[in-house]
């Protein structure tokens, strides 16, 4: 097994926590987060019975974990961050759940036995991964034989030049972000962990720039240059976020992609 070294730094960790106390509460009231629908198709794409043990790594406000408990016996949600993790804890007791517990801990190193889960998820995270192949491995490692992981993610275009732009442009808005994947190397990874790709679905979501910079609570010097960077966009189109004018303001494209496999 890699050692915590080899994967995430305690800098980089240092950076998320800090990143994620402040952006805990805007964060945990995004709309791509707490969306509905988006948390049913999730749930759906996984089909967990009514007696599996689940674990959701990088849980931040839990919703994941939450959606999972309606039709899970048991969910675990562990994050990094204390802040959101405090969220979660408030928002299930008011939703009444006693079959779902969420825990401070590191995706790199999971305190929890092998195959002890029958399913592992992780939304929105690995693109804040140093070393995502390595945290997966640790998702398959907790997750039993014949059972499901699915990772949920943003991802980058297959041109690396393009893909450099977006990530180039994430990292100034948050600075815990390290790199969004290129949706062949997610597929790629999967299938060098052991995993059998079962189920993709791709969306794109329509984001607004200055919540989106809102929410992150973006410096002002960084969000001056992101918008330089998305205003240059729009009349070289160099990223592939597509910005545009819509009544005034400003919008572009996220690319997100829900991948579903079954560990062999």
């Amino acid at each position: 097994m890699a050692t915590n070294a080899e994967i995430e730094t305690s800098d980089h960790k240092a950076t998320v926590r800090a990143e994620f106390t402040r952006q805990a509460d805007a964060y945990a009231s995004a709309a791509v987060i707490t969306d509905a629908d988006r948390l049913a198709r999730l749930v759906r794409a996984i089909d967990p019975a009514p007696t599996d043990r689940a674990l959701e790594i990088a849980t931040g406000p839990g919703y994941v974990a939450m959606a999972l408990a309606q039709r899970c016996g048991e969910v675990v949600g562990v994050d990094l961050t204390a802040a959101p993790i405090a969220i979660a804890q408030r928002t299930s007791r008011a939703r009444g759940l006693s079959n779902v517990r969420f825990e401070v801990g590191e995706a790199d190193n999971l305190a929890y036995d092998d195959s002890e889960f029958d399913l592992v998820v992780c939304r929105f995270a690995f693109h804040h991964f140093l070393n995502p192949a390595a945290i997966l491995a640790q998702m398959c490692r907790v997750c039993r034989i014949g059972g499901t992981v699915a990772v949920e993610d943003l991802y980058a275009n297959e041109n690396p030049a393009r893909a450099d732009r977006c990530n180039r442009i994430e990292l100034l808005r948050d600075t815990s972000h390290t790199r969004a994947l290129a949706l062949s190397e997610l597929i790629a990874m999967m299938g060098r962990a052991g995993l059998e790709v079962e189920s993709i679905h791709s969306d794109r979501l329509t984001t607004g720039l200055e919540g989106w910079l809102a929410s992150a609570q973006t410096p002002a010097d960084r969000a001056a240059e992101v918008r330089q960077l998305i205003e240059s966009d729009m009349r070289e189109d160099q990223s592939g976020m597509q910005p545009f004018v819509r009544v005034g303001s400003v919008y572009f494209i996220q690319r997100t992609a829900a991948i579903v496999c079954r560990k062999l």
